[in-house]
């Protein structure tokens, strides 16, 4: 009886552990990309396999990748069935010498490890992409489509262009215009798959279209798209020149100012009578207004400039740093400036101006 009794007991043992080790979680990749390109962001999606309905969650871990970042680790798992649920992972790859990290997922009753199954670092193949190609963007997408764009005068010499570009499974913060003599990124919304980009750039004034081209994903082939650059009638600062001590008008007002000045002068000492002195003083006190200096003053760091004086206006750029201008204008709350290296031109909230 005794040696029953110790039978049953060491049988119950060993289904208990049998029970306790039987496997719960299988993963699985069901879906990775053969090849990829350098600044590509690519989706992994990753299969579980659960066998128990006796469980509360699934948790996943990444070891450390090479020359790779995961841009979705919160990333939830979703059921597409009784006993399955996925798990899709965006990368994004640095370089050619890259690794995936290696996935490790849990899975859970309340905080409770029931199972824990991780997968293997497949191999996927890497290829250079567009080299020496000026007109490449940067840009490797499912699709990509120019929705809107605009040219205006930026100064006398140069025209301001801004885009506005939807991208699906692309890239656009690696977006860029070989050539351009100033560019950047003015917005980007990201709510992958779809990004949304409005971005500007300088070129100049006679240059009439700007052709790019992207990596289509699906064609497995480079696209082209043309950006005309059709220029309008009017100036970035509304109706005038940028710049107003560049426009050949403003010149030629401080001219004629000065010189009647010089000649209301002349003919007070030549007549002395007390109404050429009038004159006179008028003309200079208008001639040292013309001809004084801007104000200066800086710019604060992280200040936007705009493109026109209002509230609904394009953002131009943020400046990474305070800058020292030159003040040109004030109109509705803002102030045109221009930077004492002449690298930017546009308007600014009164309460980013600074005095010197």
């Amino acid at each position: 009886m005794k040696k029953l009794l110790i039978s049953i007991v060491l049988l119950n043992l060993f289904l208990s552990v049998n029970l306790f080790a039987a496997k719960n979680l299988y993963l699985s990749y069901k879906s990775i990309p053969k090849k990829v390109y350098k600044n590509q962001r690519f989706e992994v999606v990753v299969k579980a396999l659960i066998t128990t309905n006796n469980f509360d969650s699934l948790s996943s871990s990444f070891s450390t990748g090479k020359n790779i970042k995961l841009l979705n680790p919160n990333s939830s798992w979703t059921k597409v069935s009784n006993d399955i649920y996925e798990n899709r992972y965006i990368f994004k790859i640095n370089e050619g010498d890259f690794t995936l990290p290696k996935i490790t997922t849990k899975l859970l009753k309340g905080s409770t490890t029931i199972d824990i199954s991780s997968l293997g670092v497949p191999n996927i193949a890497y290829s250079d992409i567009a080299v020496g190609d000026s007109r490449f963007s940067g840009i490797i997408a499912d699709e990509l489509v120019l929705k809107a764009y605009k040219t205006k005068q930026y100064n006398n010499n140069d025209a301001l262009t801004i885009v506005d570009i939807e991208g699906i499974n692309s890239n656009l913060e690696n977006f860029k215009i070989d050539g351009a003599l100033e560019q950047g990124i003015s917005d980007l919304k990201d709510n992958y798959t779809n990004q949304n980009l409005v971005y500007y750039f300088v070129t100049p004034v006679h240059e009439k279209k700007v052709v790019i081209t992207y990596h289509n994903t699906k064609l497995k082939s480079f696209k082209e798209i043309t950006i005309p650059l059709v220029l309008q009638n009017e100036l970035v600062s509304t109706q005038t020149d940028l710049n107003p001590n560049d426009s050949s008008f403003e010149k030629y007002k401080k001219i004629a100012v000065a010189l009647l000045f010089l000649i209301a002068l002349a003919l007070y000492i030549w007549k002395r009578k007390k109404f050429l002195l009038v004159i006179t003083i008028i003309l200079f006190i208008i001639s040292a207004i013309y001809l004084m200096p801007n104000q200066t003053g800086t710019v604060k760091k992280d200040s936007y400039i705009y493109i026109l004086p209002t509230k609904n206006s394009t953002i131009f750029f943020k400046l990474d740093s305070a800058q020292k201008v030159e003040k040109l204008q004030k109109r509705n709350g803002f102030i045109k400036v221009i930077g004492i290296d002449n690298k930017f031109i546009g308007w600014v909230k009164e309460e980013s101006f600074g005095k010197n």
